[in-house]
Formats: structure tokens, C-alpha cells, sequence
């Protein structure tokens, strides 16, 4: 015992506070976490909902890509890029596609007259004959303050021979042109083609692109992520590559970068990882798969990984998310791309919407689920473990959980103070056991939820857990 506090000791004299004032604070890393006794950070495993729109259209087909989702009040919007048959990049055979759901589970493709298409206006084409830039058309919803409503909606899109250029819209559908030249110059000379975004976070109060580069370790080029930064969408800093820690180095074929929608200090990037030339399928089988032969040499599936400030990507967790799945037509290059963004679809659920099929007459988009906050949790098995976080500067009359338990577990937590003391009143033993699943639910101490004499103060949050998963927490 006096060795432990020993420890907290130490810890507490090394540590910086964290002000995470009253934020929801994710366990998605290990940012907030000072020592883990018995329970792990584990990664969730979405939950396959099916498929939610084919590419089933003449001018969609085997190639689709690059596809985002935007949530704009009530309704849903998804972009991507159709091109029925394989070939160079920036082709006037790519097209930029439109749908839209109420829902984000029931999704449909508006006839909107806008672009002639095999001989008929009749379809969703947002961009014709506009190459490059229907190649990686990326749109974002505006929310920065004073916005202009005529340019409610922007987009990046272009290759190397243009750089990024600039779109807006006020209704997501029509489109033009922001300026004559790319705001976002051509990196290097084997760089942006992949799908590049932009978006505008409150916790930066400026533009951010994430966009492809290149990046060269011990020879062999990598597929990376580069970011700038704008004040108006037009002027961009000079590009800076991202860095990963002591992640292997792998190619990240997309990024997906987002703030969480109910954590938005936290950047959520389901990116697409890609093996080229690991071949899993022999010919015969992606014969059988009706695979274009030349789309099974590669295989790729889906990583997670957070940013929280600065150049840097958590890569906490290695594994797949999700992984690509039973089916050879699963196991082809180029499939198991991530959309870009996470959308609520429900009161406890939010959705992630990932390619399959890349390559093949049967390619389409399929909806995967997830709880509300539930990238990722502190688990804890049936015998036991404990969290203690590191020292925290709180707000708020209350503490909410995002958890899930066992019938036979619980959650249990202490309020200690920087030197990893139990604060009178707050110890664990006066504590309520909170066993259920629940979005959320408010800690109580001896009957009362009260914390709010701890507001400014420096704190430790000791959870004593029981086959159980903690999710994220916040001071309301």
C-alpha cells in the first residue's frame, strides 16, 4: 500500500492536469488514463447492418468510390464518385453521384435532372464531364459562424495536375467553382489522389485538410496523410506531414478524419489501410467472384485511429475495424473502404458505412452500428480491474457514464484528489454500484450525484469495474 501511494505520488508530481472542464472525454486512447490494473483499452466491433445502397446505375458500376456521408439536419446526404469501368484517374467517364435517406438506413437516388448520362437526365449526377475533379469529389458542411448561406457547403477535389481546387453550394447539389486555380498545391509528384477533405472544428476555429501524400522510410514509399490548415478556404498553410508514433509503418489509402459529433475536441479517422501485392484469392476464385483481374492482387481493410491536438494520429489499437469478413469477394483489392464520417441513426446508436465488392458486378455500401460513443472502451473482465485516470481539472454538478455491464458486474467510482487520496464523501465505498447498459447515468455517492464542489479543482477518477466496459464519461 505505501508503495502504491508512492506511486500516485510521483505520478502526481510529474503530471500536467488535463482541463477537461465539463467535455465528454472518449476511451479511445490512452490520453486521459494513468494506469490500467486488471482491465484493458479494447476496440469495439461494429456490428454489420447491411446493405444500404448498390451500384446498380450505368454510370455508378464496379468502381465507385470515395464516398462521404454528411448528416444536414433531418436529412442524410451521400457523395461519391461512379465509374463503371476501370482506368486512369481524372477520366470524363467519372461522375459524381448524389443520395439521400431520412434515416441513414433507408437511402435513395433523387432523379435531379441536372447532367445527361447515357442519352437521359434522368439520374443523381451532381458533376458531369468535369474532370479531374469528379475523381475524389470530398463536400463538407460548413458550421463555421457567419458562414454565407450560398456557401453553406464546400468540397475539395483535384489530382496532380490541378492541385485541390475549392467548390461550394448552398444546397449541397448544385455546385461552383471558389477560385480559378487549386488552393491547395500539388505536394509532390505522386500525391493526392485518394480522397481529400476539409472541415471547419470549433476546437480550432480554422479550416483543416487532411490529404494524401507520400512519405519514404528506409526506402519503400508509404501512402500517408498530410494536413493544412485556412482561415477562408482559399489560403492554406504549407502542408505538414502527420506522425504516427511507434505505429509500423503501413498504407493508410485514406484518412477520414472527423471531430466526433458529440466530442468534437476528438478527431475520429476510420482510414482505409491497403497491402499491395498481398494477394489472397488464387485466380480461380476471383474468377468466381467476377473480380476484375486486375483488383485481387492487393488486399485492404480499415484501421481506427484519434488526434487530439497537434501532428500526431493514436494509433492505439493495430487490429481491423472492421475486418473485411467472410466472402472471397470480400478479399479484393481495394474493398472495405470506410465513408467518410460517423452519423447518429438513432437514439443509442450511431453508423459507419463501408465499401464492399470493390471491383465487382456486385459492389455496394453496407451500414455498420455502433453505441453512441463506442469507438473503443476500458474493459474489465468478471475478476476485476480498475481505471485511474490522470490528474483531471473537472466542471459540472454531475458526473454522466457512458457504460455497459454485466448482470453480475458493476462500476464503482472514487473522486481522489491529485495525490490519488479518496476525497472525503467520494471514496469508493460510498459510492453506488452501477450495474446496467446505459448511454447515460449519473454517479452517486451516499444518495446524492453533487459534485459540483469539486468544479476547478484538480481530481483522479478511480473506476473499480467488474465485467464490465466504460465508454466515456463527462462533468454536466
Amino acid at each position: 500500500m505505501r508503495l502504491l501511494s508512492l506511486f500516485c505520488l510521483i505520478s502526481a508530481l510529474s503530471a500536467q492536469p488535463f482541463n477537461i472542464g465539463g467535455r465528454r472525454e472518449l476511451f479511445v486512447d490512452r490520453t486521459l488514463i494513468d494506469r490500467l490494473t486488471g482491465a484493458e483499452l479494447r476496440p469495439a466491433n461494429p456490428l454489420d447492418a447491411g446493405t444500404v445502397l448498390v451500384m446498380d446505375k450505368p454510370w455508378e458500376g464496379a468502381f465507385s468510390g470515395y464516398f462521404t456521408i454528411l448528416k444536414d439536419g433531418g436529412l442524410f446526404r451521400m457523395y461519391h464518385r461512379g465509374v463503371p469501368n476501370s482506368g486512369g484517374d481524372g477520366r470524363n467517364a467519372e461522375v459524381t453521384c448524389y443520395a439521400e435517406s431520412p434515416d441513414g438506413i433507408r437511402w435513395t437516388k433523387p432523379e435531379l435532372g441536372l447532367h445527361q448520362s447515357q442519352g437521359s437526365r434522368a439520374n443523381n449526377l451532381i458533376l458531369a464531364d468535369a474532370a479531374p475533379y469528379s475523381h475524389n469529389f470530398c463536400p463538407m458542411l460548413d458550421s463555421r459562424p457567419g458562414t454565407p448561406r450560398m456557401e453553406r457547403f464546400k468540397a475539395l477535389a483535384g489530382l496532380n495536375t490541378t492541385g485541390l481546387a475549392a467548390f461550394s453550394s448552398a444546397d449541397g447539389i448544385h455546385w461552383q467553382r471558389m477560385s480559378d486555380k487549386g488552393v491547395i498545391p500539388v505536394p509532390d509528384k505522386s500525391s493526392l489522389d485518394s480522397q481529400n477533405l476539409a472541415f471547419w472544428p470549433e476546437a480550432e476555429n480554422k479550416y483543416v485538410a487532411y490529404y494524401r501524400t507520400w512519405k519514404k522510410i528506409d526506402g519503400i514509399g508509404y501512402r500517408w496523410i498530410s494536413r493544412s490548415t485556412s482561415d477562408d478556404f482559399l489560403h492554406w498553410t504549407r502542408g505538414e506531414q502527420m506522425d504516427f508514433g511507434d505505429a509500423p509503418s503501413e498504407h493508410l489509402y485514406t484518412n477520414q478524419t472527423s471531430p466526433y459529433f458529440r466530442a468534437p475536441h476528438i478527431y475520429i479517422s476510420i482510414c482505409a489501410r491497403f497491402f499491395p501485392g498481398k494477394q489472397v484469392l488464387t485466380d480461380e476464385q476471383a474468377a468466381a467472384v467476377r473480380v476484375d483481374p486486375k483488383y485481387f492482387k492487393d488486399v485492404s481493410d480499415a484501421v481506427l485511429m484519434t488526434r487530439r491536438g497537434g501532428p500526431r494520429y493514436e494509433r492505439t489499437f493495430l487490429d481491423a475495424f472492421p475486418r473485411p469478413g467472410t466472402g472471397w469477394e470480400n478479399w479484393v483489392s481495394r474493398s472495405n473502404y470506410p465513408a467518410l464520417n460517423i452519423v447518429q441513426t438513432g437514439p443509442t446508436e450511431m453508423s459507419l458505412y463501408v465499401t464492399r465488392n470493390y471491383g465487382q458486378p456486385t459492389h455496394h455500401i453496407r451500414r455498420y452500428t455502433m453505441r453512441l460513443d463506442g469507438f473503443a472502451s476500458v474493459h474489465s473482465p468478471y475478476k476485476g480491474g480498475e481505471l485511474v485516470t490522470k490528474p483531471l481539472v473537472v466542471s459540472g454538478s454531475r458526473l454522466e457514464l457512458n457504460y455497459a455491464t454485466s448482470a453480475a458486474g458493476g462500476i464503482r467510482v472514487e473522486i481522489q484528489n491529485e495525490q490519488g487520496i479518496a476525497i472525503p464523501g467520494f471514496a469508493a465505498a460510498d459510492a453506488a454500484e452501477i450495474t446496467g447498459d446505459e448511454i447515460s447515468r449519473f454517479v452517486t455517492w451516499k444518495g446524492s450525484a453533487d459534485v459540483r464542489g469539486l468544479a476547478g479543482k484538480t481530481v483522479r477518477l478511480r473506476f473499480v469495474m467488474k465485467d464490465s466496459d466504460l465508454y466515456a464519461m463527462q462533468f454536466r
